[in-house]
């Protein structure tokens, strides 16, 4: 039985997607992408995908349960590390020197400026329930009550 890579990885990069647009998050796939979305008043949450397996077992499904909160983003955004490479080399060399590039990983912007960062090396090993309260920490620090 053989197996072709490339339809392999598509179906993977198409499931992790479709997550993501469940979510209600907006897909960025250029540098214009994310400069319209850095230009947005008030609080946005970018979410770095991957096709790694901490990806889609913890940070995923955090991505998609966080923001059932009191205080959440305005707006939900995400990039995809290996597939939309200069949408996301754009997105981390945009946050700053501070910012620490990973994926997974989440950064949280407010008013164009990144405020707060969830890493990686917070993300894999870690169950998705303590990233989703890491990150309702941050919305509780930087984010508006809805």
């Amino acid at each position: 039985m053989s197996m072709d890579f490339n339809l392999y990885m598509n179906e993977i990069v198409t499931t992790a997607r479709n997550e993501m647009d469940a979510a209600g998050y907006e897909q960025l796939r250029t540098p214009e992408d994310v400069d319209r979305a850095l230009e947005r008043s008030g609080t946005t949450l970018f979410m770095i995908n991957s096709v790694c397996g901490c990806a889609g077992g913890i940070a995923r499904p955090a991505a998609t349960h966080a923001v059932h909160y009191d205080r959440r983003p305005d707006h939900l955004v995400t990039v995809f590390a290996g597939q939309d490479k200069e949408a996301t080399f754009y997105a981390r060399d945009k946050f700053g020197d501070e910012h620490l590039p990973s994926s997974p990983s989440f950064v949280l912007v407010k008013d164009g400026q990144m405020v707060a960062e969830v890493g990686r090396h917070e993300i894999e090993g870690h169950d998705p329930m303590s990233v989703i309260t890491h990150l309702q920490a941050l919305f509780e620090e930087h984010c508006e009550e809805y």
